[in-house]
């Protein structure tokens, strides 16, 4: 009766919240957005776990003195700050000053793109007559100024209005943005230095509050979902150096420029599964096409054959072995958490599958193992059976 009951409350819980879709999809945003902070403050304290703990293995495995332990936890979260900020500092150092430079070069080449452009027009208004006669009916027809000058009053003050907004929207969001980011690297300190018993709250609660076997299980697959979210997140980085290290050499083999800078950016954008790469790409054909054209279109050939090579062969055997999940399905979640959520789909969706696919496994192995347990007793008894 209890669990009838429970599971009435339930359903009709689920069908008002469908009921009332619109509400309920408005009140999740609003919390979303009341609680960006502490989600933010999550996800850094999830990342800068990774080279805090490698730190502390590395750094204080052995330690047992207690002045020792007390300052374990803050010299490696400095110590994991400073890496991770030093990885991105790299990154901007290396990429920022070349656009700039390239932004210079830009400047300098669009005169003589414009003198180029007219002298074409001009070779184009010799070779087909029919231009002259089409400007030439262009200017017979009289412009109304009055109206021109009406719309293009309007056109300035509505415009006005709108650089206000959006100057204003942007520094307010520029402001909250600041604003969150600090909450958000506060909580993730809290979280980081408190982890173990944060962990044992939560434990604890869930025990409390669960049935045994309910909350073991449910302990097991958080731990699971754990493992392989930090797992997905080193193979990422790996997968990030390899694809860095491709762009580079090749841009180096066939001597085209830029080839530190493109590779750095194609890098740190691959953190993206699948589709980052992309991001350095563009970035790197446009760099490349004010110097020469000719060794843009090359270049976006060699990346496109390299992304094709990386993204069946390299990825799916980099990261799947990471999360252990076969490449087939890690192609299968990139794309179908890519359809349905975007990037967040496809970051998500490879941990998430990984670790469905574990316990699927596991549980498989488990019945199967029964069934042949089971087969080998009938096996055994008709044995006996027949003996008698």
């Amino acid at each position: 009766m209890k669990q009838i009951r429970n599971l009435m409350l339930l359903a009709a819980v689920l069908i008002l919240l469908v009921a009332n879709s619109k509400a309920t999809i408005a009140g999740l945003q609003l919390l979303t957005k009341v609680l960006t902070p502490v989600i933010a403050g999550g996800i850094v304290a999830f990342i800068l776990n990774l080279p805090m703990r490698a730190y502390e293995r590395l750094l204080f495995g052995k330690a047992k003195r207690k002045f020792v332990l007390a300052i374990k936890r803050p010299v490696c979260y400095i110590l994991a700050f400073i890496t991770v900020g030093l990885i991105v500092a790299g990154v901007l150092l290396t990429v920022i000053p070349q656009i700039t430079e390239t932004v210079g070069i830009l400047g300098k080449k669009i005169p003589i793109f414009m003198e180029d452009a007219i002298a074409f027009l001009e070779k184009m208004a010799k070779d087909y007559p029919q231009l002259n006669d089409l400007i030439a009916s262009l200017e017979n027809n009289p412009v109304n100024w009055d109206t021109m000058l009406d719309k293009v009053g309007s056109f300035l003050k509505d415009g006005v209005g709108n650089v206000l907004n959006s100057t204003f929207s942007v520094a307010s969001g520029l402001v909250s943005g600041v604003a969150n980011g600090i909450i958000a690297l506060i909580f993730s300190i809290y979280i980081l230095f408190q982890k173990e018993k944060l962990a044992n709250q939560g434990t604890r609660i869930v025990t409390a509050y669960l049935p045994e076997k309910t909350a073991n299980n449910m302990l097991r697959v958080l731990g699971i979902l754990q493992r392989n979210f930090s797992n997905f997140i080193t193979g990422q980085c790996i997968e990030a150096l390899v694809i860095g290290t491709l762009i580079f050499v090749s841009m180096s083999i066939f001597r085209m420029p830029y080839a530190p800078m493109i590779a750095v950016l194609t890098a740190f954008t691959s953190l993206i599964p699948i589709v980052g790469a992309f991001v350095g790409c563009v970035v790197g054909a446009f760099l490349i096409l004010i110097e020469n054209p000719v060794t843009a279109f090359w270049f976006v050939i060699m990346f496109l054959i390299l992304q094709q090579i990386e993204g069946n062969l390299i990825y799916p055997k980099v990261v799947g072995n990471s999360v252990g999940l076969p490449s087939l399905w890690v192609l299968f979640a990139v794309t179908v958490g890519g359809s349905l959520f975007g990037i967040m789909g496809i970051l998500c969706f490879i941990p998430i599958l990984s670790t469905v696919y574990f316990l699927l496994r596991e549980n498989v192995d488990a019945r199967n193992a029964a069934k042949q347990a089971e087969n080998k007793v009938c096996e055994v008894s008709e044995e006996q059976e027949k003996e008698e």
